[in-house]
């Protein structure tokens, strides 16, 4: 095991600020531009280094966009301004918070880079109940990281690329 993912499983609380490199957050903009439309307002829910937000009028230059970062005073979870697209890598260790404020918000698609272990059907199904739906996903590496990443794509119109049982079988 490399010695980040080792520190990661052994710390005794939560850090998990994490840049994401620049080759990923392309691969992430473009895994979404098709679903991007002429005006959205985008939110860069965790602007951290500014790694997503400075690419926004690159990969969107017909739409506006914001940020929030609580390190520059502006927090997340007090944002209400209206939003089409939440795209960002959020803290892990929030995610359900993250999430809850992500659907309070009503944007018509949130996505995030998330660890794939948590992707779970509780997660899911949460989202579904509000209205989303998981209609994207890509898992990917990345070194020195802990474990599978994943780029989710949970959006107001389809429905879940994957099926998952429920059923506890004995």
């Amino acid at each position: 095991m490399n010695k980040t993912a080792d520190n990661i499983k052994k710390r005794t609380s939560s850090n998990d600020v994490f840049y994401t490199p620049i080759p990923l957050v392309r691969t992430h903009l473009d895994f979404i531009k098709t679903e991007v439309r002429a005006g959205d307002i985008i939110l860069d829910g965790f602007f951290g280094t500014g790694n997503y937000f400075n690419l926004f009028d690159e990969y969107y230059p017909f739409c506006d966009y914001d940020y929030t970062e609580i390190s520059l005073g502006k927090d997340f979870f007090k944002y209400n301004k209206p939003i089409d697209v939440i795209v960002s890598n959020p803290p892990y260790s929030i995610l359900d918070k993250v999430l809850e404020k992500s659907v309070e918000l009503k944007p018509k698609i949130i996505s995030y880079l998330i660890a794939l272990h948590n992707l779970t059907a509780k997660r899911i199904e949460y989202m579904n109940k509000n209205g989303y739906f998981l209609t994207k996903i890509k898992m990917l590496k990345v070194y020195d990281w802990f474990g599978m990443s994943a780029i989710v794509l949970f959006s107001k119109n389809g429905k879940n690329c994957i099926e998952f049982d429920r059923t506890v079988y004995k």
